[in-house]
């Protein structure tokens, strides 16, 4: 039985721990766990999608503290140039085995369409299997997903903003219309989340975790409403 346990989900810092019942995984290294108190003794590995700071911020610490392998892409690993023994270069469609869990990485799309200071290299979402047979996607910081995933058991996915709410933050001034336009190029809106679930094959689904929900551009309880009802499972704001 998957366990998810949420430490952070916003722009302010991202980690995510998830449990079989034996040992545990890191997703994510946005947030500083030492002062959280959080015990990685039975932690396999540490997984981190791309470098923004708010997902990758405290990988060192991560390392100096468990001594733990953490896993990116050679394009985030050659922006963030963190000590290579305790690196694990991954590459998007190319299965590996950490610990109790096998994992898929794939590409993601949080990029903008023109060169801009924000663009990342290489990211990537994961699909991890737990040794129980469970199947968790954990997918943030996207604009949408290309492909389809069998079996799906737990759903840890972004649904940043609705494009109604944005777009009425932009017109009354909340905010402006070029950060309007960055967030719709790299974020996954409600819409195409519903139209993410309802393409893939969500028989086995037991739970949904939406994650990283903007503070201004989201309704959290809508969201959660919409999502269950397409689902027909539990649906937790992380």
């Amino acid at each position: 039985m998957i366990d998810v346990k949420v430490i952070g989900s916003s722009s302010k810092g991202n980690a995510y721990l998830i449990n079989d019942g034996e040992r545990f995984l890191l997703l994510e290294a946005g947030i500083n766990l030492t002062k959280r108190n959080v015990d990685l003794s039975n932690c396999d590995a540490c997984l981190i999608t791309h470098e923004h700071g708010d997902h990758s911020k405290y990988a060192m610490d991560i390392i100096n503290t468990s001594g733990m392998d953490v896993y990116m892409s050679a394009g985030t690993q050659k922006a963030l140039q963190l000590p290579r023994h305790r690196i694990k270069e991954i590459k998007a469609l190319e299965e590996f085995q950490v610990g109790n869990w096998r994992v898929l990485p794939f590409d993601t799309e949080h990029n903008m369409p023109k060169e801009s200071k924000f663009n990342v290299n290489e990211p990537l979402g994961f699909f991890i299997q737990a040794k129980s047979g469970e199947n968790i996607l954990f997918a943030t910081d996207t604009k949408y997903i290309r492909y389809k995933l069998p079996g799906i058991t737990h759903l840890m996915i972004e649904c940043n903003y609705q494009l109604e709410i944005i777009n009425d933050n932009v017109m009354n001034g909340t905010i402006h219309a070029s950060l309007r336009d960055r967030i719709v190029a790299t974020h996954f809106e409600l819409q195409n989340v519903k139209k993410f679930i309802q393409s893939n094959d969500m028989s086995n689904l037991q739970e949904v975790w939406l994650l990283h929900l903007s503070s201004s551009n989201a309704d959290p309880a809508f969201f959660k409403e919409e999502i269950q009802a397409i689902t027909g499972v539990p649906v937790y704001i992380a």
